[in-house]
């Protein structure tokens, strides 16, 4: 008779052969995790429609720079506060720990970690303005990726490339709109105008008050699974191309339009590539069959380590984007620039983004048979570092209060009272 799993061993184990029931501590960690994290959502939503809202009324009829200053702050501040909710409902009820490891001389360990005097890495010393790229196995790639630039100084600064209809989801739909993420129709005839003008617009205004700007984007397009994978071996047939492993064929378009957009305003924009592997997916299997959203925060059976390998580039030196170098260096432009690629300089970054794809597809092949351990290096031909272990949570309590917008009344009262002075 089989052995029954234990909680430890859950996640080794497909979904669907899993034990039906859950035990009591499942139950009551799963309706805790419903309560807290609603709850939060509610508060940073509440702070957004009471302040956010009436402010951006106020600025279509008096668009004074203060007043827009204030906004912009307040929108990096609840999207402060909702990356916090994510980091601490993991801590609570889906702990894990990232595992980094880096590769390239323009991402050294000995650069990047920042630690307090007890040795905790505390801070990724990184490029603030960068578009972040990575392999899309499983729906909550988005959250470990958003703890990622928590760590590194710019999660207030995300933003995330959406389909249109989610935008209109209650509460988190709305949320997503006051976050300015960018809601696309999937549409590219139509989508791409809208892409490049709204992306040149966010990059000469961070420019312009040098704050940080992280976009994220999968460029796969979704994620790997036995019903992507006939559609990425059905193109890689009809175009000739190999066809990945243990991913999809990246699409370079959406991504190719986004770098051409952001580069001209942000001489220093960097391109950081991250490699994602899951312990507990054995090789030529699909993540979704081993980590849903519901499986992880509510049957509380989350990855026991997270591998991320990161390699860094600079845009302007090291992509091939197409852009001339000396575009690059032109001061911020009152107006977006329309430049769409040739066919010739798509096929160039279409290469390039295939060749780094299939590189990531033969780390892949290493790390679904062995997540490496913390500090290990010698077997590491990949990287240049050792591995780095970071554990997935909040760096000090005082930022509870502040996940679920707790200083919302306090601040609500100051910004009233700012506005009141601004006013009359």
């Amino acid at each position: 008779m089989p052995a029954t799993p234990t909680p430890k061993s859950l996640h080794t184990i497909p979904i669907p052969s899993r034990p039906s029931t859950l035990d009591i501590h499942q139950c009551l960690s799963g309706l805790a995790y419903v309560i807290l994290f609603n709850l939060g959502c509610l508060m940073i939503h509440g702070s957004q429609l009471f302040v956010l809202v009436p402010l951006r009324a106020v600025l279509y009829v008096m668009p004074w720079p203060h007043l827009q200053r204030l906004h912009e702050s307040g929108v990096r501040q609840t999207k402060q506060c909702f990356v916090q909710l994510l980091v601490l409902m993991t801590q609570w009820f889906a702990p894990t720990r990232v595992l980094l490891t880096f590769e390239g001389d323009n991402i050294k360990e000995e650069d990047v970690l920042v630690r307090d005097v007890n040795g905790r890495v505390v801070k990724l010393n990184l490029p603030e303005k960068m578009v972040l790229i990575a392999n899309h196995q499983i729906y909550a790639d988005w959250i470990y990726l958003w703890f990622l630039t928590y760590i590194i100084g710019n999660a207030s600064d995300v933003l995330i490339i959406l389909k249109d209809s989610l935008k209109w989801i209650p509460v988190i739909g709305w949320a997503m709109q006051c976050f300015h993420f960018i809601f696309l129709a999937r549409s590219w005839a139509s989508d791409k105008l809208q892409l490049s003008e709204k992306l040149s617009k966010l990059a000469a205004r961070a420019q312009l008050q040098s704050s940080p700007l992280a976009l994220m984007i999968f460029p796969e397009g979704t994620l790997v699974s036995k019903l992507t994978r006939p559609i990425s071996k059905k193109f890689s047939d009809k175009n000739g191309i190999e066809d990945m492993r243990h991913m999809l064929l990246p699409r370079s378009t959406g991504l190719l339009y986004c770098l051409r957009s952001l580069s001209p305003e942000m001489p220093d924009l960097h391109l950081l590539d991250i490699t994602v592997a899951y312990e507990g997916i054995p090789p030529l299997e699909y993540g979704q069959s081993y980590y849903t959203l519901r499986s992880i925060f509510l049957n509380g059976v989350p990855p026991p380590r997270i591998h991320m390998h990161l390699r860094l580039f600079n845009v302007k030196k090291d992509v091939p984007i197409g852009i001339p170098s000396s575009q690059a260096s032109l001061p911020v432009s009152p107006a977006p620039k329309k430049s769409y690629p040739s066919p010739e300089e798509t096929a160039t970054f279409e290469v390039w983004l295939q060749t780094r794809w299939r590189e990531k597809d033969d780390l892949l092949e290493f790390l679904e048979t062995k997540i490496p351990d913390a500090h290990e290096k010698e077997s590491l031909s990949y990287a240049s570092s050792a591995v780095t272990e970071i554990p997935m949570e909040l760096q000090s309590a005082w930022e509870i209060p502040q996940a679920f917008a707790a200083f919302a009344p306090v601040v609500i009262s100051k910004l009233v009272r700012r506005l009141c002075r601004c006013l009359f």
